[in-house]
């Protein structure tokens, strides 16, 4: 998320190689197509795996039986019929434009509180278990629908000029009982996708070196990890991916994703998306087997996930750009979006050894109660999020023609997302608020150049 605190890097000169987000890891297609392109030096067969992957993920499934069977067993209840419906172009989701709009790619995630001592997600809904899944297979009725409407707020800049933010609600219709009292719901819009096996490289002592969980320095910051379990009784394991960090690898998040999205079953998640009375009613229906998402197919989608490449920066060396990011630095954002990190060892050989770019630090922060969403995920309370990478910021409105921010899409633009951050990131906000107008600007040009 943008604007916490940290980073000693004051002078405003580009570096050498800045532009080069993943390092030789990078990509340098422009356009609609920025965030879907392989990286460099993949070997033959990796190279054949990525363009299976890529397959896999922008095809619809279908429900079983069908004659194709390498993609059938969708459903019976589902959020998309494709990874790529959530993460459009490898990019990013965004809210429904208007009131009657079924939501593609903002997803809700469910539990009822969590009980003391418990590690994880907390207790799945007796009747819809840890996702609200509003599509269907054909003659299947859908958990329910939500209707997302928002409210304004006015507020001001210590310059005089006004923004306005925008609150969501929801409004849930469910077909199969109401949610138990005091349920916790945490909607999640879909995420880009690319640089994630670089992600996945950096080594966890790195990642820890960050960590600063009873704020020792005193700059207000105090970042954490997030520790999760892939399955009951494994150890813990430092989560990296999703919106709370709660998932450790790029495979766990792909089977989690499957099964919770698509309703698709792994080795790695066995079990039908289907609790309480959607089980009872639809259960027996037939499936794509068992698995109905092979291991070949998993892999698959995995290397080509770790496969996809960063975009190149643009405008690195531009004075707007280059005041903007010290900017960036003077409002101590880099604390939290750590510019620079040289990854560890990996599987896949061009993802060893790279200088990236990603502005993330991977851990948990608070960010106040503006943003919470009261639902915990492994050891991230309701008022914490995952530092959101910003590495092809700017380049979002050219995949996806839109630039809605933050977990549940409420922010228009990237100030808008800025003017949101609370918790550890409030002084950021407020010193935001007290710049200049020409100084907002320069900030937003480096933003965009990323």
């Amino acid at each position: 998320m943008l604007g916490c605190a940290g980073s000693k890097e004051t002078d405003p000169k580009a570096e050498t190689g800045e532009e080069l987000s993943g390092g030789t890891f990078t990509s340098q297609v422009d356009g609609e197509n920025a965030f879907a392109a392989a990286g460099p030096g993949l070997s033959e067969r990796q190279q054949n795996e990525f363009e299976l992957g890529n397959s896999l993920f922008r095809s619809n499934w279908v429900a079983a039986p069908a004659s194709a069977t390498a993609r059938d067993g969708l459903g019976p209840v589902m959020n998309a019929l494709s990874c790529g419906a959530c993460h459009p172009k490898d990019g990013r989701s965004m809210p429904p434009q208007s009131a009657d709009e079924n939501p593609v790619g903002l997803l809700f995630r469910l539990s009822q509180h969590a009980m003391a001592g418990y590690e994880g997600d907390g207790v799945p809904s007796a009747n819809y278990g840890m996702q609200l899944n509003n599509r269907a297979i054909a003659g299947v009725q859908p958990e329910g629908t939500v209707q997302v409407t928002y409210t304004e707020r006015v507020g001001a800049f210590a310059d005089g000029s006004t923004f306005s933010l925008r609150t969501p609600a929801y409004n849930f219709s469910l077909n199969y009982g109401e949610f138990e009292a005091g349920i916790d719901i945490s909607p999640r819009i879909g995420q880009q996708v690319f640089g994630l096996g670089l992600l996945e490289a950096i080594s966890e002592q790195d990642i820890l070196a960050n960590e600063d969980p009873q704020d020792a320095d005193k700059n207000g910051i105090s970042g954490r990890a997030n520790r999760v379990r892939s399955r009951p009784n494994e150890p813990l394991q430092l989560g990296r991916f999703g919106w709370k960090a709660n998932v450790s690898n790029i495979i766990e998040q792909i089977a989690a994703a499957a099964q919770g999205d698509l309703s698709l079953t792994s080795n790695l998640q066995p079990n039908e998306n289907l609790t309480g009375i959607v089980w009872d009613r639809y259960s027996a229906l037939p499936n794509g087997g068992n698995p109905e998402l092979p291991d070949q197919s998993l892999g698959a989608l995995a290397t080509y996930l770790q496969g996809i490449a960063p975009p190149a920066r643009r405008s690195v060396a531009e004075a707007d750009v280059l005041k903007g990011k010290a900017l960036f630095t003077k409002l101590n954002c880099s604390g939290c979006h750590a510019p620079k990190f040289t990854t560890g060892q990996h599987p896949m050989a061009p993802l060893v050894g790279q200088t990236i770019r990603p502005y993330t630090d991977l851990l948990l922060h608070d960010m106040g109660e503006g943003l919470a969403d009261g639902r915990p995920d492994g050891k991230a309370t309701g008022n914490e999020w995952r530092t959101a990478p910003l590495w092809g910021l700017g380049r979002i409105k050219d995949v996806n023609r839109h630039t809605f921010l933050l977990h549940d899409g409420r922010a228009r633009n990237a100030e808008e997302a800025i003017l949101w951050h609370g918790g550890e990131a409030e002084k950021a906000t407020n010193d935001y608020r007290n710049l200049a107008k020409v100084e907002r600007q320069q900030l937003l040009s480096f933003l965009n150049s990323l």
